[in-house]
């Protein structure tokens, strides 16, 4: 009987060992290496070998340059992608379980359907009984949209080469595994090889590819970390446990902005579009309460009103607790001290609990001013105006910096209907257009709170 060969590999780079470490060298990661079974004679691209060899052809000469996007019929899934599907791309789709990562494959795959071409949907976790069930209940019933529930890469790709479809949804990469290496599905070797084949695969046929991929406790798709740098496009779905809410976000892109973020709302259908994202996240608002006050953030080319709260109340503890949710923890212990310092608040026996509503992340420095008033209101215990808005970065020395894309900033107050916005006095200077709302421009943190209360 002959000898199994044993490595460890790192499941966050792939890096290998003939010893188990408790720290990766590579990439620095601790408890991150694996004991797997190595192949001896690991094969290569062996279900593509009826494609011809590629050559080299000229810039000028190859082909596919401005083929159209293929249309999800998702309208917020489209934008995120930069537009619709890119024809013979990879995309590979991550979140917790239970976010909706089959839900949206699904609801992609009838729209893309929906263009008379044929679309395999490939599920290594349920049944296709399980998946008609799904079906049934978000109201999919193309016919073009084919079933198949199978975890060997090499019958999903014969099978996939035979139908000859547009589009192959892999549910989930996890769940592959191929014959020609050792190792159970989901290990580092067979997760990097079923992905590497599925990529050269369609780019060879030219089908679009999507991939759902698990996630690991601290929020990264489990696997080697050349899974991401395979595909295309990886997309990332969040919300929060018990929100109906999610957004969809692209870390990476190679045919759009990874800036873009599309909203959706979890509903018994399945996913539905959130049209007007500022509306949602302010809904709720009462606009009575002290602490509170909006920010218009950017994501992409988008605008959102989000509703920033901040809690000021005396601590008994040594040390004065800072927590946020939403927002970054080291800003806002920076704005604090500013605070302090510059405006003469005294936070020192204060513990401070900021939140941004509806589950929204802000890591733009723009929010400064907004998240600064806000703890300084909840601190004074008094209540900004209705129909405030503020924007700008807050310096070391409590100067208020210009931020990008201030005009759309305003429409977007504008459009919500807000009657003030306090803004850098920077930006204010260099508004091509009047506004129809009153801008109070400031150059100092001081001046900001003094005009903050003032109808």
């Amino acid at each position: 009987m002959a000898k199994v060969k044993v490595e460890y590999a790192c499941t966050s780079c792939g890096f290998t060992s003939p010893k188990w470490l408790g720290r990766c060298p590579d990439c620095g990661k601790w408890g991150s290496v694996v004991e797997e079974v190595a192949a001896e004679e690991p094969k290569y691209r062996v279900a593509v070998d009826a494609f011809p060899a590629s050559k080299p052809v000229r810039l000028t000469e190859a082909s596919g340059g401005a083929e159209a996007r293929a249309k999800s019929g998702i309208g917020e899934f489209d934008r995120v992608m930069g537009g619709g599907v890119v024809p013979s791309s990879a995309t590979l789709i991550g979140g917790d379980p239970g976010i909706g990562k089959s839900t949206i494959l699904l609801q992609v795959a009838r729209g893309l359907a929906r263009e008379g071409k044929p679309v395999l949907y490939v599920s290594g976790e349920e049944s296709e009984a399980q998946v008609k069930m799904r079906a049934a209940r978000l109201g999919v019933e193309e016919k073009e949209i084919y079933l198949l529930s199978e975890t060997s890469i090499e019958r999903v790709m014969a099978a996939a080469s035979e139908l000859s479809p547009s589009a192959l949804l892999i549910d989930s990469i996890q769940t592959m595994f191929t014959s020609d290496l050792p190792g159970a599905p989901g290990s580092v070797g067979q997760v990097r090889e079923c992905a590497g084949r599925l990529v050269f695969f369609g780019k060879k046929a030219g089908m679009s590819v999507f991939v759902v991929g698990h996630v690991t406790k601290d929020g990264s798709i489990a696997g080697p970390r050349v899974l991401e740098h395979l595909v295309d496009t990886v997309l990332y779905f969040e919300g929060e446990k018990g929100h109906p809410y999610r957004i969809l976000k692209a870390v990476k892109n190679r045919f759009g902005s990874t800036n873009e973020i599309g909203v959706f709302e979890m509903r018994a259908t399945g996913l539905s579009e959130v049209a007007d994202p500022s509306g949602l996240f302010l809904s709720e608002r009462t606009g009575d309460t002290s602490g509170t006050l909006v920010f218009p953030a950017i994501e992409g080319t988008r605008p959102l009103l989000v509703e920033v709260q901040a809690l000021s109340s005396q601590s008994f503890l040594a040390m004065p607790r800072r927590t946020t949710l939403g927002a970054d923890f080291n800003r806002v212990v920076l704005l604090c001290a500013i605070l302090e310092k510059k405006a003469g608040l005294s936070l020192y026996n204060q513990d401070i609990f900021v939140n941004v509503a509806g589950g929204f992340q802000v890591g733009e420095t723009a929010a400064d001013l907004a998240l600064l008033c806000a703890v300084a209101a909840s601190f004074k215990d008094q209540v900004i105006p209705p129909g405030t808005a503020a924007f700008g970065e807050v310096g070391l020395g409590g100067e208020v910096r210009a931020v990008p894309m201030a005009e759309p900033r305003l429409s977007e107050a504008a459009r919500m209907g807000f009657s003030r916005v306090i803004l850098p006095a920077s930006n204010a200077e260099r508004l091509p257009a009047k506004y129809p709302m009153t801008l109070i421009p400031v150059r100092h943190v001081k001046e900001a709170l003094s005009l903050a209360w003032k109808k």
